[in-house]
């Protein structure tokens, strides 16, 4: 297909991609035909893919929100996917104007559209960077510039994880950020969780091995092991409509409609 000119040469056009299709799921425009055609077909064996992302969302920005409110003033966003509505820069500089935010990406749309909106931010930037190889990322030039590991931060990890397999050993990637982060510092954590149908699962998965992303299913008790040597703030471990809802009906009577578990953790501060 016909490369837009927005669209870094190293973007493949091929085969759809996460970022992309969940910018597709929340209505957004970054995004190209392969990566539509791929989300309409997860609609059909998963209707419930579209609001689920939508919740999810939701989780981040009250996610952020407690951040601030709970004297968090930088957050380091790995897996922050493709710019929309309600990024976390918005909703914590509209709080407090000192927040500072780094996001990071590997997919190069992402990026470049951060780059584009971040251009007048000089509290907010992004870079390339895969999520595995945290020391890229921690001891990056722009890292130093924004982020002052001495204080807490909020370190937020939303909707990246199930695409990241366990050859990839993931926790102890997690681990690593945990380590850098001053007491005080919270993990922000969603994630996937195990599909109750087989037969749907099946379906999923095969439409995923075509994509550059392909997901992973993990346990809530493998989920919750990302957040090792931290402490769950309340609720925990909850579906993503249970997190903190601003209105109980916000839940709804199926919260595990979502599919997608979520928790914010806090390092405890010295005894």
């Amino acid at each position: 297909m016909e490369r837009p000119n927005w669209a870094p040469e190293s973007i493949d056009l091929d085969r759809p991609n996460a970022a992309r299709i969940y910018d597709y799921l929340l209505g957004g425009a970054a995004n190209f035909a392969q990566d539509r055609t791929f989300a309409d077909k997860l609609l059909e064996v998963m209707p419930e893919a579209r609001p689920a992302a939508r919740l999810n969302r939701a989780f981040l920005r009250r996610a952020v929100r407690f951040c601030v409110e709970s004297g968090i003033r930088q957050f380091l966003d790995v897996g922050s996917g493709i710019p929309t509505a309600g990024n976390v820069h918005e909703i914590a500089q509209r709080m407090d104007p000192a927040c500072r935010v780094l996001y990071v990406d590997s997919e190069p749309v992402a990026v470049t559209h951060s780059e584009l909106m971040l251009r007048d931010n000089d509290r907010a930037a992004s870079l390339r960077g895969d999520l595995v190889e945290p020391t890229a990322i921690l001891e990056s030039e722009v890292a130093h510039k924004l982020i002052d590991f001495t204080e807490p931060v909020a370190v937020l990890m939303v909707a990246v994880l199930h695409f990241i397999p366990d050859s990839a050993a993931p926790h102890a990637a997690v681990a690593r950020y945990v380590s850098a982060m001053a007491p005080g510092s919270f993990l922000v954590l969603s994630h996937g969780v195990e599909l109750p149908s087989a037969s749907r699962a099946d379906e999923v998965d095969e439409l995923y091995q075509r994509s550059a992303n392909p997901g992973v299913r993990r346990s809530p008790a493998d989920i919750e092991r990302f957040f090792d040597g931290l402490t769950l703030v309340e609720p925990g471990l909850v579906w993503t409509p249970q997190w903190r809802p601003e209105d109980a009906e916000d839940v709804g009577e199926h919260p595990e409609a979502s599919m997608v578990c979520a928790g914010v953790a806090r390092k405890p501060l010295p005894a």
